[in-house]
């Protein structure tokens, strides 16, 4: 049976502070209620990894600085700094003096040790203590890996003191795909790229010779599907991430196709496709290219995002009018609708924990980022700009990805996150221009 700490009960206290209503703490079955009040953030100490040969000296520090960004950027810790340590780290066997930590208040400690091997292999392992309990959080894990590899290291470790301390998943060992942007606004050039969650490790995916819109990862993270105008009209492809290889889907009629998103099974892909003047959601088997036809309706149906089991689609309509969204079967059939506030809605996305819906909404001159329980209640605003758009969820349902777009002439577009109560809005450094992010699942 799980033992929980002090420390984990201090954090558990101020997540669950971010949980939105009526959301069940993974530590138990308690129902815990959104708080508004202030939030303060765990502090923690995380002394450089110590190198246990010299090959691994400056990785040991990189490391370690690395799961630190990671943790204090949730807005869920606080880095104690290391002018206040007063016993260093120099032996990740060494005793843990707790009552040198314990008078700096550092209520969680990570102590980690790194290794290179003769053949280039890098190994990293660490421990979780808590600080006022004397005692250590779970057992000592270990990762290896290339050393280009590192930054992934990291990212894990990340991973698993975030989950041991919360209950819940991590999110930081993930990539983002995304469309590079380029260039002035009236020749804005636009290419696939992919990076760590952090910004870091960017690759391009595509070249800049074509139009390409709104990448959608697989739910395994290796292929992507994305809409290109580079037929002069919008068609859909699929992207080994790995080979960079690509096809086109094959679309009924050759029609305009776009919007694509995966199926959690990764074998079927929602689109829309206009036909005759008129946008109707499909459903295609990707292996075979049979397609379906889910809507007919004269309106326009698009940005469709299946349910994680599968069962149920959420998507943008303006069968009402104005753009809402609406609830079908992911097999066809009739729809629900669910936004009923004051605006216009679209970009619908569900969360992987199946119990929210976030959408993009215009309002009164202004952009929004917000989310919805799946029936349409408890609608809440995270976001206000001159143009916000396009959320993503993070792999633990915990933080939303999105374009903000600044207002003037030259119209710069960049990606922000912020955390699923309107906290911690921050900005996602990029190389370049960016927009249509989309979030991976955690890697493998």
């Amino acid at each position: 049976m799980r033992h929980v700490t002090r420390l984990a009960t201090a954090a558990l206290t101020a997540l669950t502070a971010l949980l939105p209503l009526g959301a069940i703490a993974q530590d138990g079955p308690l129902r815990i209620e959104i708080t508004e009040g202030v939030i303060e953030p765990l502090p923690i100490a995380v002394p450089n990894f110590v190198p246990e040969n010299p090959a691994a000296a400056q990785m040991a520090t990189q490391i370690a600085r690395v799961v630190v960004d990671d943790l204090v950027g949730t807005g869920l810790f606080r880095e104690v700094p290391a002018s206040a340590y007063i016993s260093p780290v120099t032996s990740f066997s060494a005793p843990v003096q707790y009552a040198d930590w314990k008078a700096i208040n550092a209520q969680g400690l990570v102590t980690g040790a790194v290794s290179m091997d003769p053949s280039g292999r890098l190994n990293v392992k660490f421990r979780l203590y808590d600080v006022f309990a004397g005692q250590e959080l779970g057992d000592g894990l270990q990762f290896s890996g290339t050393e280009a590899g590192w930054r992934r290291m990291a990212h894990k470790v990340a991973d698993a003191v975030y989950s041991r301390i919360t209950g819940e998943g991590g999110y930081f060992d993930s990539r983002v795909v995304y469309v590079s942007e380029t260039g002035p606004k009236d020749d804005r050039r636009k290419r696939l790229a992919i990076m760590d969650y952090d910004g870091a490790n960017t690759q391009y995916l595509t070249d800049s010779s074509a139009i390409v819109l709104a990448p959608r990862f697989s739910p395994t993270g290796d292929r992507v599907l994305y809409t290109s105008y580079e037929t002069g009209s919008p068609r859909i492809f699929v992207l080994d991430v790995a080979s960079v290889g690509r096809r086109e889907l094959p679309t009924p009629g050759g029609n305009m196709a776009f919007s694509p998103r995966f199926g959690p099974n990764g074998q079927r892909v929602v689109y829309s496709m206009e036909q005759g003047g008129n946008t109707d959601l499909f459903a295609m088997d990707i292996n075979t290219g049979q397609s379906q036809r889910l809507t007919q309706a004269p309106s326009i149906e698009t940005a469709p995002s299946f349910s994680p089991d599968g069962s149920q689609i959420v998507f943008e309509s303006d069968r009402s009018g104005t753009p809402q969204l609406y609830i079908m079967p992911a097999g066809g059939g009739e729809a629900r609708r669910i936004s009923f506030g004051q605006g216009r809605y679209g970009t619908p996305v569900w969360s992987p924990r199946g119990d929210l819906i976030a959408f993009t909404k215009q309002s009164k001159g202004r952009f929004h980022i917000g989310v919805m329980r799946t029936d349409g209640s408890e609608e809440r605003l995270l976001t206000a700009s001159f143009l916000d758009e396009g959320p993503t969820w993070s792999p633990n349902g915990r933080v939303i990805m999105f374009t903000r777009e600044t207002q003037g002439a030259q119209g710069a577009s960049s990606l922000y996150s912020v955390d699923i109560t309107g906290r911690n809005l921050k900005r996602v450094s990029t190389d370049s221009g960016a927009s249509d992010p989309a979030w991976s699942p955690l890697q493998n």
